[in-house]
């Protein structure tokens, strides 16, 4: 797997089981909620291989109609063009799964929405459609927080659900780092 130099790459080095994950997933999006009220930010989300997962988790938390904003679930290259205007230009030269991808759901996201905060996520789930340059697991985000954007890639491990929860899990952290961050910096 070729990732750029210039891309950050971020290990997740807890184990995630059945029984916690939910649980891990459900604090996270609270936590989220809490940072994203106290600035009057709002949220929206590009969704591919996790179907709406990141989402659910948001909207699972109640009170979120005040921060979030809107989703788009774009599992298929169609989806994503006309959704969210992915040039099919980037299909073709890179695949759905590629940070060229992720970037340009992530501006569709920005383009159609009133969200100062947004996320996409494409990846490979498995069990099948992994190849040796873009292997089961490999799941490419976007990050968007008021104007300071972020495209990153992980490599998650184990079945279709786990890989999918991860990336929910990532894509919360993530987040919620990067808000903190953009709040210190505010700050100073």
């Amino acid at each position: 797997m070729n990732i750029p130099s210039d891309t950050a790459h971020y290990e997740i080095n807890q184990s995630f089981d059945a029984s916690s994950v939910n649980i891990q997933i459900c604090k996270l999006a609270e936590q989220l909620g809490k940072l994203l009220v106290s600035q009057q930010l709002l949220i929206s989300c590009a969704e591919s291989c996790t179907g709406g997962g990141i989402a659910y988790a948001i909207t699972s938390v109640s009170g979120s109609s005040a921060w979030f904003n809107q989703s788009w679930v774009t599992y298929s290259n169609s989806a994503k063009q006309e959704l969210l205007q992915v040039p099919p230009q980037t299909l073709d030269d890179f695949g759905a799964v590629s940070e060229q991808t992720a970037r340009a759901m992530l501006s569709g996201v920005l383009l159609n929405s009133s969200a100062e905060v947004a996320v996409s996520v494409t990846g490979i789930a498995g069990p099948t459609g992994g190849t040796k340059d873009k292997p089961v697991g490999l799941v490419w985000f976007g990050f968007s927080i008021c104007g300071e954007s972020h495209t990153i890639a992980q490599q998650f491990r184990g079945e279709r659900t786990e890989v999918r929860e991860q990336a929910i899990h990532f894509a919360l952290a993530f987040l919620i780092e990067r808000l903190v961050a953009h709040v210190n910096n505010s700050r100073t």
